[in-house]
């Protein structure tokens, strides 16, 4: 089918936008790839230091040059439950490339946060920072000349988009990204949910918020709720980069397991047959990045998409903004439901037909480009199939046709809503970005007075002091990419919805982050430009009459004369975990409508 008309102008939008940066970026891809000598531009010192620690028989096809050398950049360390299925994978990969006649070799670790470790802590500030530590790590490892393609190992919040820009500054290469897969299902999201406003409301204790916690995050693999994490895998299902079916199979299955080799033959396969048209660089193009805000837009993905997938696109030549998504968001539907969207996890939306199904409806409606490459060639259609498992081998049988649950995922043609689950917001505050998708529609306009905080604590320590018990919109500034680093204020979740849930009409805004799985209160953020940028966000008082409308896409300050304030500054304390190695990044980081980085 035609991709739909709308779709068609915004690609081509984008397309003209970026025709001269694109352009540079494919005539420097086309070069390096002609002209790559790899391992035979080495000299025999160099090439010795390469393979020293190898076995003989990997030294012997490593120095012939003529098998292949895969790189691996891997995100592992056993603190993230998501990266801990990575321990084993470089032995496992290494044992399947010897069949295939080939050697595997770690290039390079990048660092990996976990933003639930660091949630609500000063850690936090580091985490968004964290992506361009990422992708300048991913290029050292890369920059040996050793390796004829990229296995990518990552699969948490900043890591995905964090290796996918590095990988795109060796564009040339053909790569890959492998999941690890979701954690099995554990306590429901909404008994985790209900536990966490317990405690902040003091009906329980930490011991009981400690075990309610443990048993919702209890195993090897990413959280089950739809956050960041799992957005990145639905993001590198949907633009081609990873295997159809393989986002969301579970840690130490034999599914799992066969992917994995089914993953390395197929680039192995792209890397004997030098396609040019499957190297990274020529995959991520205009129309994949298009697919990539249609994936976030129809499943309701996590709002830190609407930065990083600005950088990810930047990195390969193409300039989007918060406007092509608010544009496409009025023509796609939203299709999903999964926590903090609905009651459903990863694991559930997997089971009613999951990313096959997904691709499938947005194919058969028009509102997916098909015709683009991917690592298994050209035209998404490929990705509506469902890997099975015959023997110990991977076969793709044609996938389901319609959803098998239909309060977790339908069609296109009867969607949960028929917009996106983003929206972007404008007026005399700035611009910001708001998710629709976890909210109430009676929430999405609210209209009261602002209480200013300058830290989510002191939010908190207002909420136990009962002081909150009222209608009224949070405003936080100060928490933005150049004052901060852009920290998530997750934490703030639990106290605002119980507000809501006691009937008072509550919203939030801030130039800083909400976590991917944040939700039911109307949260306006990433507000640009930032109050240390002198936004007018950083002028607001308690008391001054402000409406969030995401009906609309309004943010309004109604306060007559508030852009003659003079503008408030608040000192950022930073010498403590290691924030204070970061202030040259903080001066040098872009605004969050151009993706918060400095890359």
């Amino acid at each position: 089918m035609m991709v739909h008309k709308r779709i068609a102008e915004i690609t081509e939008k984008i397309r003209e936008r970026s025709s001269q940066s694109r352009q540079e970026y494919l005539k420097q891809l086309e070069f390096n790839f002609k002209n790559s000598k790899g391992r035979k531009g080495l000299s025999c010192g160099n090439l010795v230091h390469g393979f020293a620690g190898c076995s003989s028989d990997e030294k012997e096809l490593i120095a012939e040059g003529s098998q292949p050398n895969i790189g691996i950049i891997s995100a592992y360390n056993d603190m993230l439950s998501a990266h801990k299925p990575y321990e084993r994978y470089p032995d496992e990969l290494r044992g399947y490339a010897a069949e295939m006649n080939a050697t595997v070799q770690v290039a390079g670790a990048t660092p990996a946060m976990c933003d639930g470790v660091t949630q609500g802590q000063p850690g936090m500030d580091l985490s968004l920072l964290s992506r361009d530590v990422i992708a300048l790590s991913a290029g050292i490892g890369l920059s040996h000349d050793m390796f004829d393609g990229v296995v990518n190992l990552g699969i948490c919040d900043k890591i995905v988009p964090g290796l996918l820009i590095g990988n795109l500054s060796f564009g040339h290469y053909h790569a890959l990204f492998l999941p690890g897969g979701p954690m099995p299902s554990g306590i429901s999201n909404e008994e985790k949910s209900s536990i966490r406003q317990d405690f902040a409301a003091g009906k329980i204790g930490r011991d009981e918020l400690l075990k309610g916690e443990s048993d919702s995050y209890h195993s090897p693999g990413t959280c089950t709720f739809y956050g960041t994490a799992n957005s990145n895998q639905m993001l590198m299902e949907i633009m081609g980069l990873q295997l159809p079916g393989s986002s969301f199979v579970n840690p130490g299955t034999p599914m799992r397991k066969a992917l994995n080799k089914e993953g390395l033959r197929v680039l192995l396969e792209n890397v004997r047959e030098r396609k040019f048209d499957r190297t990274i660089g020529n995959i991520v193009d205009e129309k994949s990045i298009v697919n990539g805000i249609i994936g976030l837009l129809a499943t309701g993905g996590s709002t830190n998409h609407t930065l990083h997938l600005i950088t990810i696109a930047k990195a390969a030549g193409i300039k989007i903004t918060w406007d092509d998504f608010s544009e496409l968001s009025e023509v796609i539907p939203l299709i999903c439901r999964v926590y903090p969207n609905g009651a459903a996890d990863v694991n559930h939306f997997h089971a009613s037909g999951g990313m096959a199904y997904v691709m499938k409806t947005l194919l058969d409606t028009g509102l997916l480009h098909g015709d683009v490459n991917t690592i298994l060639g050209k035209g998404l259609e490929r990705y509506t199939a469902d890997p099975k498992l015959k023997g110990d081998q991977i076969v793709y049988e044609d996938g389901p046709t319609k959803s098998i649950n239909e309060s977790i995922l339908r069609s296109a043609d009867e969607p949960f809503h028929k917009e996106g689950g983003l929206k972007v917001l404008k007026g005399n505050i700035g611009t910001a970005v708001i998710k629709t998708s976890a909210v109430k529609s009676e929430h999405h306009i609210v209209e009261a007075e602002a209480v200013v905080f300058d830290d989510q604590d002191d939010l908190i320590d207002a909420f136990k002091a009962g002081e909150l018990d009222k209608d009224f919109i949070a405003v936080i500034p100060f928490q933005g990419p150049k004052q901060k680093g852009m920290p998530e204020l997750h934490k703030l979740t639990p106290s605002l919805t119980i507000l809501q849930k006691k009937g008072f009409s509550v919203g939030l805004i801030t130039d800083g982050r909400m976590s991917g799985a944040s939700g039911k209160v109307p949260a306006a953020i990433h507000v640009s430009p930032e109050a240390i940028e002198g936004g007018l966000i950083g002028r607001i008082r308690t008391g001054d009459k402000i409406i969030l409308n995401a009906v609309e896409g309004t943010l309004e300050c109604l306060e007559e004369g508030i852009n003659d304030r003079e503008q408030r500054t608040v000192d950022y304390v930073n010498a403590s975990h290691g924030r204070q190695l970061f202030n040259n990044l903080r001066s040098l980081i872009s605004s969050s409508e151009e993706g918060a980085g400095i890359l």
